[in-house]
């Protein structure tokens, strides 16, 4: 086992290991000790802070519900519990809507994705169609054609006739539109 020679005492594991717990227990009592002070310290100033400042918004709006409800004569109990039900409740509806906003922007944003995906999926099926209704010998031409080639191009490339290459052209165009 390791251990450290310190001032002619002799330390292991199991002493830093106490010495560790003590520390950490030293530490956990400080911090009891300051939260206590702090709640102590808390209370009497949230009592006679009195009203709020005029820069929260929310607390105005509970002062507001608590003066109508104690000029209503409730019970301050009461007071105390509807004003907090109203913030709650006030708090829980802006978050809602704040997912729903969210969730709408998703779903806009899905449907220009499939609408997109659908536009893509046509040119393919007429792509397809295209391909399919027309001779073996004629197929890479016409892929060509619907490409954007030049009837030069695509006469040189599949080896037929300036003038098929031309009409293979005019079918791609009048297949699209």
């Amino acid at each position: 086992m390791p251990a450290l020679e310190l001032g002619g005492m002799t330390l292991g594991v199991r002493e830093g290991v106490i010495i560790l717990i003590t520390l950490v227990a030293i530490y956990m009592v400080f911090v009891a000790l300051r939260m206590h002070r702090l709640r102590s310290q808390a209370q009497p100033s949230v009592l006679s802070a009195g009203r709020p400042a005029e820069g929260e918004p929310v607390l105005r709006e509970v002062d507001a519900q608590l003066s109508s409800t104690i000029d209503a004569g409730a019970e301050p109990g009461e007071t105390w519990e509807r004003a907090a039900n109203g913030l709650a409740e006030d708090v829980l509806r802006q978050g809602l809507e704040q997912e729903m906003a969210q969730l709408r922007e998703e779903v806009d944003a899905i449907r220009g994705e499939l609408a997109a995906l659908r536009d893509d999926m046509k040119q393919e099926v007429a792509h397809l169609h295209s391909a399919q209704s027309i001779s073996p010998i004629y197929g890479d031409a016409m892929q060509m054609a619907a490409a954007g080639y030049d009837s030069v191009m695509i006469a040189d490339r599949c080896g037929i006739a300036r003038a098929e290459a031309e009409l293979v052209v005019a079918l791609a165009k009048s297949q699209v539109q």
